[in-house]
């Protein structure tokens, strides 16, 4: 199974959670030449901003760590450039420019540089945003779709932030769950 089905076959699993744009290019088959494939050009610095900002969306736990530590930063960008098209592509690098730019204009320093609160409030304002037209993609909506895309699928969020039965183990189709336990990840 190549990569692009497997992760498809994620995105419906998690069709609940993640938008219809993300959806619908996940699920679209098309080919990007190699000139649209990694358009975005991003950088390393980047990447360490999208860790950043998906920890935010998922922040460590007592019981599990957050994105940045299942490295969601690095996924971000390889699915962008990767699975995206091109007219998406600069949509989320001109969406992830201005929200840093609206960071120093709010608050004098990059997003990296702000508190843990001062973070929480630009990606708040970020989603309020979003929610204008929830038909259009924004930056926000397609980050934090990888994010959980990125996490879900990660080795931390199959095994610590979910319930794992490693395979192979014997079907049991009426499991008894819990109030409180974690979801199952397979």
């Amino acid at each position: 199974m190549d990569r692009r089905k497997a992760i498809k076959n994620i995105a419906i699993g998690l069709g609940g959670v993640l938008s219809a744009t993300t959806i619908g290019v996940l699920v679209k088959d098309f080919v990007l030449t190699d000139a649209a494939a990694n358009s975005t050009g991003l950088l390393t610095a980047e990447e360490a901003f999208l860790a950043e900002f998906s920890d935010v969306l998922i922040p460590t736990t007592k019981s599990s760590p957050g994105a940045k530590a299942a490295g969601v930063g690095t996924f971000i960008p390889m699915m962008i450039a990767e699975c995206y098209p091109t007219d998406i592509q600069e949509i989320f690098k001109n969406g992830m420019k201005s929200f840093q730019e609206k960071c120093v204009t709010s608050f004098g320093k990059d997003f990296q540089a702000l508190s843990v609160e001062e973070r929480i409030k630009m990606v708040e304002e970020a989603r309020k945003e979003s929610l204008v037209d929830i038909k259009k993609p924004s930056f926000f909506i397609l980050a934090r779709d990888l994010s959980i895309l990125g996490y879900f699928s990660s080795e931390i969020g199959c095994t610590q932030a979910r319930a794992y039965l490693p395979v192979p183990g014997r079907f049991d189709g009426s499991a008894e769950y819990k109030p409180g336990q974690k979801a199952w990840a397979t």
